[in-house]
């Protein structure tokens, strides 16, 4: 498939991003080559492969959770707090 004006400004409007006019020819020829390498997928042999597959075997592998706690941390975070109690971000009450 090669990319045109006519497609070219239909992305425009669907992506709501307006190309100068002097980079349409640029744009038109990355899209070309973007679409000319996309379609190359088209030519490989997948009829003997499964539709879902996983890269894993024997699915994701587990850790155990174990909780931490680094006081350094929320010290850091609660500098830049506007608003601070104990170790905890002090919010307006919004429900009453």
């Amino acid at each position: 498939m090669k990319v045109d004006v006519k497609t070219l400004e239909k992305l425009e409007k669907l992506s709501q991003i307006e190309i100068k006019s002097e980079k349409k020819d640029e744009m038109i020829d990355n899209l070309s080559e973007i679409v000319s390498f996309v379609e190359n997928l088209n030519e490989l042999d997948l009829s003997n492969k499964d539709a879902s597959f996983a890269t894993l075997e024997g699915g994701t592998p587990f850790r155990e959770d174990k909780p931490s706690q680094n006081s350094e941390v929320i010290e850091i975070i609660l500098q830049n707090a506007p608003k601070k109690e104990n170790s905890f971000f002090v919010v307006p009450k919004i429900i009453e």
